[in-house]
């Protein structure tokens, strides 16, 4: 019996974004198929926000070409095409009312729309209160945003992308700003919305090999705008590769499906 070939979410070709004659991303193709849940690894500068504008059509690239679930933007309504696509970032965190509460604020991910005017109706009520129990933050419905912890502040912000039903879920360094205990809850809190039935794919954003959890099958490695490497994590997560990331030799240990990484040395290595 013939096997059936896996259906592809996120098709990325030769992406290119120039910036005043500076080359941001220079031929990056990649590849996302339903199932995997991917990692976005790299150091400050690497690419990694450029590539999420394009993604997320904020940015028009200067070359190449973008598909998602089939949809190519330039050729497609690329307003539609985004609103398929959830993300959580320090940018939106910081835009929220204080005296919003985390069941309105969740609703009002269902238009796209920060500080929401409109009237939430019943329905929609409802709806936020199933995506804050998907969640795990039920308890939060009636809290005030600006008494939310960090933590519970991004697990709302994921409840909020959860209401436009989206394909794909963009992590933008959602540990930025957690206490180490904080962090590990979010950690797993992640792992196990990464298996529920039906989750969206994942894309984590970040430069900690720290937060890269078992759930996530494949990662992206940029460097000055270029792929270095692309693949499962048994391939990409390796020393040498790392080294050559984060210009410094180190050394990598894995444990439980989870990595540290020690920093051996300021050595400038070479790619």
């Amino acid at each position: 019996m013939k096997r059936a070939t896996p259906r592809q979410v996120l098709s990325v070709d030769g992406l290119r974004l120039e910036r005043s004659g500076t080359h941001i991303l220079d031929g990056v193709s990649w590849r996302v198929l339903h199932g995997q849940h991917w990692v976005i690894l790299g150091a400050n500068g690497s690419g990694k926000t450029s590539l999420l504008s394009a993604l997320t059509g904020y940015v028009m690239p200067t070359a190449g070409e973008i598909s998602l679930l089939g949809e190519t933007y330039g050729r497609s309504d690329w307003r539609e095409l985004r609103k398929k696509v959830g993300i959580v970032s320090s940018s939106v965190r910081q835009m929220m009312a204080d005296e919003e509460t985390a069941l309105d604020a969740v609703a009002s991910g269902k238009y796209a729309m920060i500080q929401f005017w409109g009237r939430v109706s019943r329905s929609e009520k409802a709806e936020a209160l199933q995506r804050l129990r998907q969640v795990e933050c039920a308890y939060l419905a009636g809290r005030i945003w600006g008494v939310l912890s960090q933590g519970e502040r991004q697990r709302v912000l994921i409840g909020r992308a959860l209401m436009a039903h989206p394909q794909v879920l963009i992590l933008d360094e959602p540990c930025a700003g957690l206490d180490p205990a904080a962090r590990e809850h979010f950690l797993q809190f992640l792992q196990r919305l990464g298996r529920q039935k039906n989750a969206p794919t994942l894309i984590l954003v970040t430069h900690h090999v720290e937060e890269i959890m078992p759930v996530f099958s494949n990662v992206l490695i940029l460097k000055e705008g270029r792929v270095l490497a692309s693949g499962k994590k048994s391939l990409t997560l390796s020393p040498k590769i790392l080294s050559q990331t984060f210009g410094a030799e180190v050394k990598l240990h894995a444990k439980a499906g989870r990595y540290t990484m020690d920093v051996l040395s300021r050595r400038r290595v070479v790619a």
